[in-house]
């Protein structure tokens, strides 16, 4: 039976974000990276919310036969537990890329005061922030800029809902690029600063892959094998 794998890109980021991933992963997956609403280049962003989002990966799920994997990276981590929570008898395996399922009521950045669009960080602003860019280099820099676009503000503020307890028996691996998985154990347990639901999962993974918060960019090939090796357990 084929297994579907759905590849969830984080803020500002499109489907293309995979690319090299892609090209990395066996073909006896059937890999699937969409670019979600509001986010393909001069979109209108304004009134895109959580819920459109959330929508459009369900549906996504609903129109695919057998196995489906779910990976998301950075953002689209919360937004695959949010699908795992609305089809858990549907998700086979969640594959979250430095990232993870928040709690209820969480929000990734419930301070973002945009009223449509939240524009991508200088790296200076990110590295503020914790979010590393090791391993890419100049020119791969240069390309996540030009093609980035700024992400739904709704998406950013808007707080995620679960409720379903099954969501916490579907397995799930975490990938572990700019924190290593004994710091992020720690981490786990649904307080700051991450908010996860990771330490409630009952069959959950840790693979650690060192390098920066965007792995798809300095290390795909190394990605792809780590996703295409959860995928196949």
């Amino acid at each position: 039976m084929t297994t579907s794998l759905i590849l969830i890109p984080g803020f500002w980021l499109g489907g293309w974000a995979w690319d090299d991933v892609v090209a990395a992963l066996p073909d006896e997956l059937d890999v699937h990276a969409p670019t979600l609403p509001g986010v393909e280049p001069g979109a209108e962003r304004a009134g895109i919310t959580r819920a459109d989002h959330v929508r459009a990966v369900t549906d996504l799920v609903d129109s695919l036969e057998g196995d489906v994997v779910l990976v998301g990276h950075s953002g689209g981590g919360a937004l695959v537990g949010e699908v795992v929570d609305q089809r858990p008898d549907r998700v086979r395996r969640a594959i979250y890329v430095d990232s993870g399922p928040l709690v209820e009521g969480a929000a990734i950045d419930a301070s973002a005061t945009e009223e449509a669009e939240v524009p991508l960080p200088s790296w200076e602003e990110f590295a503020a922030q914790g979010s590393s860019i090791e391993g890419i280099d100049d020119a791969g820099l240069a390309e996540f800029r030009r093609r980035a676009v700024p992400h739904p503000a709704e998406v950013v503020r808007g707080a995620v809902h679960v409720g379903d307890p099954r969501r916490f028996d579907v397995p799930a691996t975490a990938i572990c690029s700019s924190i290593p998985a004994e710091m992020l154990k720690t981490m786990a347990n649904g307080g700051p600063p991450f908010h996860t639901e990771l330490g409630d999962l009952h069959d959950l993974t840790y693979v650690d892959l060192p390098t920066g918060h965007w792995p798809m960019f300095s290390r795909p090939k190394d990605l792809a094998v780590a996703i295409a090796e959860a995928a196949r357990s």
